[in-house]
């Protein structure tokens, strides 16, 4: 097996976020891969990397998941998530729950349970309170921020700017072993069970031993496409990562989409791409006993490597 160095990718979302909260959500996003980087230096696997670095998102109520995410058409918030790890193939999803702080964390119970890949809506509250998850109550998620916005949206839905997004994480751990994970409130005004694409393996995420990816951004599009196991299958005949990347996000686009994609292959190379205003994003690696962490607001203003 070829050496690689551990790293951790995340993003929070695809959209435009206003000038004055760049500086809060490029904190989120390095202290999620700084949390996923400290699992990867302790040799944890990219699977519990990726679920540490997202956890942290889902608390942070500048992102769309967990805490802060948006509101459905009820005023209520149902959340999504998924894991997966590319070692073993397995997946674990959570859709449409309601009142979930944490769906990533669920969303790995159903993976290690083993008996089902996605469980959906409120009876999820039966498989989490057998294993020690609390639900949240009624409103302890909505945030100030987002109940405007949902009041604003009631009145005018088209004419709203998306500023908080979708969460997701992708990392490769010392043994070359890759994950990917994605967290979401879904789409502001959305209707109550409306699933989007970030607890569908292939969509908004998925794994390999050959890549990981997770998506952010116009989930219907996104489902369309498969993004990101069309991303990861590129990358399996042949092609750069980078290239992947942005065939997956053309293709995305050329469907009337929009959105953004995090990858990394089994060589520990990254890609970053959106067809958005910003995607905010945070690179963290190991450098010998240390943890060098980069973040930016634009995929672009990141080096990756």
């Amino acid at each position: 097996m070829h050496a690689v160095t551990p790293g951790v990718l995340v993003h929070g979302g695809a959209g435009r976020i206003a000038a004055e909260r760049h500086d809060e959500v490029q904190a989120g996003v390095r202290a999620a891969a700084a949390a996923g980087a400290a699992v990867l230096a302790a040799g944890g696997a990219a699977l519990d990397a990726v679920q540490a670095a997202v956890r942290v998102l889902e608390d942070d109520p500048a992102f769309n998941a967990g805490t802060g995410a948006v509101l459905n058409r009820d005023g209520l918030v149902e959340v999504d998530a998924s894991i997966m790890d590319g070692a073993t193939g397995r997946v674990g999803a959570v859709a449409a729950v309601p009142d979930l702080a944490e769906a990533i964390a669920v969303a790995r119970a159903v993976l290690d349970d083993g008996a089902h890949v996605l469980l959906a809506g409120p009876a999820v509250w039966d498989f989490a309170a057998a294993r020690g998850f609390v639900r949240a109550a009624p409103g302890a998620l909505v945030t100030p921020r987002m109940r405007a916005r949902w009041q604003d949206e009631r009145q005018r839905l088209e004419a709203l700017e998306r500023d908080g997004g979708t969460v997701g994480a992708v990392a490769i751990d010392a043994r070359g072993q890759l994950a990917a994970a994605t967290s979401t409130g879904g789409t502001l005004g959305k209707l109550p069970g409306r699933i989007g694409d970030s607890p569908l393996p292939g969509c908004g995420t998925w794994a390999s031993r050959v890549g990981a990816a997770s998506a952010t951004g116009d989930g219907e599009a996104i489902i369309r496409v498969t993004l990101t196991r069309a991303l990861v299958d590129r990358i399996a005949r042949g092609a750069a990562i980078a290239a992947a990347a942005d065939e997956a996000i053309a293709e995305l686009v050329a469907h009337g989409g929009s959105g953004g994609v995090i990858a990394v292959d089994a060589h520990g190379r990254f890609a970053a791409v959106h067809a958005t205003e910003t995607m905010p994003v945070a690179l963290a690696q190991l450098d010998g006993d240390a943890i060098r962490v980069a973040a930016a607001v634009r995929a672009a203003d990141l080096a990756l490597a």
